[in-house]
């Protein structure tokens, strides 16, 4: 039987464990990207290892998140990750350079290649055949340090395209089919990989957006072969010796079948405020925008943004429309300035934002009060654009740029002719002298701390028995930004744990944090999904800090499960769902930890008297981390 794509990598980088789905594999990491917001943690965490350089073949500290720099603490962090960057033979990308994902694709991603990266939408390099995933940030310090990241091994689920994109429809809106039929949990346990006649007929920056928002399924991952396509895409970027040829064999076996037929999609788009909310443009005809922006690690290409100014060209956007354009990179920027297409955004009325993720993460850039906003972007959770009741909608650039000059949405029907499918030019202008590579001699290189980089907490081991209140309740599909806000004032924090923790469910109960302070421990419970979205450990090391001690949910998110882990909070999941309707805020549960089992249950008691059975889906050696109080004491234990 002929082997997938994604089982020739695993295979080619399994070092431990068996490739049956479910059961965990260890992986030999070939690449690492960190961003700024997660990544002086992660960094941090790479210190405490104590190995001294990196172990992989290439390690990237972007700055992409918080580039407003507003007071010290930002601006010393930036410079702390390019000190630590060049003591430990990493390279810098310092901000305003662009956006992570859109520059790892541009000039660092290989094909057949594993990356891992403290970001959720890592997934964008599998745009060029990269097995690529998001990881908590102590994940990947332990890459970096050049140990293996272990996944359960993933289901692979083939997603046959046919035919091609018509009119305006855009590879956007391939995702957000997806979307559509599975739902934000559908992809748990699974990657996509992407097959069948139709994927010729899509370009790199079209691959790229698919897999990057594949993130929002839940998927480990998504992967589309290394073909002509990619050939080109790489020649044109000056990285013709980073092409290798990767195809699926013609007698693949897949976990499973989804056929989409690119030639009958039209323009979608996500309603709030979840991505799995996709109705189609035309449905939501004579609603007004009073915002557009074209950006963010999903769409922010040099195609994305040529049709955008093709879009506008001779056209201005209403005055009650405000219309905002972030460029992924600074190579995607001087591309548009040369074919002078910069003047015509400008002469819309767009405001032109640095190369930045700015508003994707609630980096300025917010709505009005309930203003409606039509992003690029690949999330609109409630909250995450800086204001609390902003509705948010996902679409393609193309729709986005078309819907901003109507100031309202409109029926795609009445767009005329769709701008042509924009080609790389020959000639690309390569940005890579901006870059910071490291020196070849580090043993003078000082890194530099500013006085809100806070050292790591040492986290007590798991007690035998958990004794605490469930100190709050919370629904399904509760994200990271739900437990931990983004914005600009928060991730400003992300280096001090203490400080940062503050703001925990700020967004959801702001008596949170209080009643942990008051506890000293506590209990979180939780329905379906939690956990899901961004790939921030800050939304465990959180809890930890204020003393959480377990989680009780129905299901968890694939990361925000794995960083629970790895700081030393035990997940529990309900045997029972119904069991989530007797547990309320404030009951006392004595959890009998020191009697678990991997994969085992346990009853936990109610101060009602009643009692519940919970279970774990955790492996040994999980279980092992969790009872030393966190994969970094378990690793200290592993050397001492």
């Amino acid at each position: 039987m002929g082997k997938s794509i994604t089982h020739k990598i695993i295979e080619k980088h399994l070092v431990s464990g068996e490739m049956i789905p479910g059961q965990e594999v260890g992986l030999r990491i070939d690449q690492t990207l960190t961003q700024d917001a997660t990544g002086t943690m992660a960094w941090l965490q790479f210190e405490a290892i104590g190995v001294g350089t990196v172990k992989t073949d290439l390690s990237v500290s972007y700055v992409d998140h918080n580039t407003l720099q507003m007071g010290f603490r930002n601006p010393d962090d930036h410079r702390y990750l390019r000190t630590v960057a060049a003591k430990s033979g990493a390279i810098f990308s310092p901000a305003g350079t662009g956006i992570c994902h859109q520059l790892h694709l541009e000039n660092f991603g290989k094909p057949g290649t594993t990356l891992i990266g403290s970001d959720s939408h890592t997934p964008t390099a599998g745009g060029i055949g990269s097995m690529a995933m998001g990881a908590g940030g102590l994940s990947v310090a332990l890459a970096m340090a050049g140990e293996a990241y272990f996944i359960p091994m993933p289901e692979v689920v083939k997603v046959n395209l046919t035919g091609e994109l018509t009119g305006w429809a855009a590879g956007k809106d391939v995702i957000l089919e997806l979307l559509r039929r599975l739902t934000v949990k559908g992809g748990v346990g699974k990657v996509f990989e992407y097959a069948g006649p139709g994927v010729a007929a899509l370009s790199v920056p079209d691959r790229a957006t698919i897999t990057n928002m594949g993130a929002e399924l839940g998927a480990t991952t998504s992967i589309f072969p290394s073909d002509d396509r990619t050939r080109d895409f790489l020649e044109k970027m000056g990285r013709s010796d980073d092409f290798m040829e990767l195809i699926a064999d013609e007698d693949a076996h897949y976990d499973d079948v989804i056929e989409i037929n690119l030639s009958e999609l039209e323009p979608l788009v996500a309603q709030p405020h979840m991505p799995d909310q996709v109705c189609k443009i035309k449905d939501l005809a004579g609603k007004k925008i009073d915002q557009c922006a074209i950006g963010s690690c999903t769409n922010s290409s040099y195609s994305d943004l040529k049709n955008t100014a093709q879009i506008l060209t001779g056209k201005q956007t209403p005055p009650e429309t405000d219309l905002m354009i972030s460029p992924g990179s600074k190579q995607v920027m001087k591309m548009l300035a040369r074919e002078g297409l910069i003047e015509p955004l400008l002469d819309a009325g767009a405001r032109l934002l640095e190369c930045s993720c700015g508003p994707c993460i609630g980096m300025g850039g917010s709505p009005t009060t309930a203003g409606v906003s039509v992003r690029t972007f690949n999330r609109n959770f409630e909250g995450r654009s800086g204001t609390l009741d902003g509705q948010v909608y996902l679409a393609s650039a193309q729709s986005a740029a078309r819907l901003a000059l109507d100031g309202e949405f409109t029926d795609p029907a009445t767009w005329g002719p769709a701008p042509e499918r924009v080609e790389l030019p020959e000639d690309v202008p390569s940005i890579r002298n901006l870059f910071v590579f490291p020196p070849e001699e580090t043993a003078s290189v000082e890194i530099l701390r500013g006085p809100n980089i806070v050292a790591l907490e040492n986290f007590d081991k798991l007690p035998e028995t958990i004794e605490a209140k469930v100190l709050l309740k919370v629904e399904d599909n509760i994200t990271t930004d739900h437990i931990l806000p983004a914005g600009a004032e928060i991730t400003a924090l992300r280096s001090n744990i203490p400080a940062i923790s503050q703001y925990i469910f700020s967004r959801v109960d702001q008596g949170f944090v209080g009643r942990m302070k008051e506890a000293g421990t506590g209990i979180i419970l939780g329905g379906e999904n939690y956990g899901q979205g961004s790939s921030r450990e800050h939304a465990a090391l959180g809890p930890r800090h204020l003393g959480v001690k377990a989680v009780i949910v129905k299901s968890l998110a694939r990361i925000h499960r794995a960083n629970l882990i790895n700081f030393g909070i035990l997940p529990l999941l309900l045997v029972t769902p119904a069991d989530y309707d007797t547990l309320s805020e404030g009951c006392e549960l004595t959890i009998p930890a020191n009697d678990m089992t991997a994969g085992g249950t346990i009853d936990i008691s109610i101060d009602s008297g009643e009692t519940i059975t919970v279970t774990n889906d955790l492996t040994k050696k999980e279980l092992e981390i969790i009872q030393s109080g966190g994969l970094l004491n378990a690793v200290r234990e592993d050397q001492s």
